[in-house]
């Protein structure tokens, strides 16, 4: 399905957004990698073909939802218990407070660029905290979506993870990466044809 003007619903099964952390500090060899999957998320885009700053974007993720998917790296391999015990991590106050804070946002605020190759500016809000952040991200104009994004835990008040007295850390800068291959059109004015 071409892009074209109107409104468009995305996420699971045709998204999957994704959180990957890496190891810092003097025993990072012992830690992994992780991979970790927001499997309840949403997210509504309105494309303003012609003038893409007219465009917007918002998403919103239950911080519940997460689970550890991968882990690479480490002395031995990833087990599920291990990845029981990361969700819970998770889940505590120092962290992402679930049970406080339902819900990651983001509302976009500026978008440049083309559907081939665009940069999205906009609001992050995670435990109650709003920072502005960028979204790199490109379409091949027929509904597939993809991109990236970097943040700081640490703005947010995340504390990131870590263990043998610091020696073993999370790093504080995490990589954000969504793919979409499928948005689902909305009804309303506009739809399949280019807005003035």
């Amino acid at each position: 399905m071409a892009l074209s003007d109107g409104t468009y619903r995305f996420g699971p099964p045709t998204g999957r957004l994704l959180i990957k952390t890496s190891r810092a500090g003097p025993g990072r060899r012992a830690g992994h990698d992780l991979t970790i999957e927001a499997t309840r998320w949403s997210g509504t885009a309105v494309v303003v073909a012609r003038d893409p700053g007219k465009s917007s974007v918002t998403v919103s993720v239950e911080t519940g939802s997460l689970a550890v998917r991968e882990g690479t790296g480490g002395v031995k391999p990833l087990t599920d218990t291990d990845k029981a015990e990361i969700k819970r991590t998770l889940e505590r106050e120092g962290v992402l407070h679930t049970a406080q804070h339902p819900t990651i946002a983001f509302r976009s605020t500026s978008i440049t660029g083309t559907l081939g190759s665009f940069q999205i500016t906009g609001d992050l809000t995670i435990k109650g905290r709003s920072h502005p952040v960028t979204v790199d991200g490109g379409s091949d104009g027929d509904g597939m979506v993809c991109g990236r994004a970097t943040v700081a835990q640490s703005a947010w008040g995340i504390k990131p993870y870590s263990a043998f007295l610091g020696a073993l850390r999370v790093a504080d800068d995490v990589r954000i990466e969504y793919a979409v291959t499928e948005l689902e059109p909305l009804p309303g004015p506009g739809r399949g044809s280019e807005q003035p």
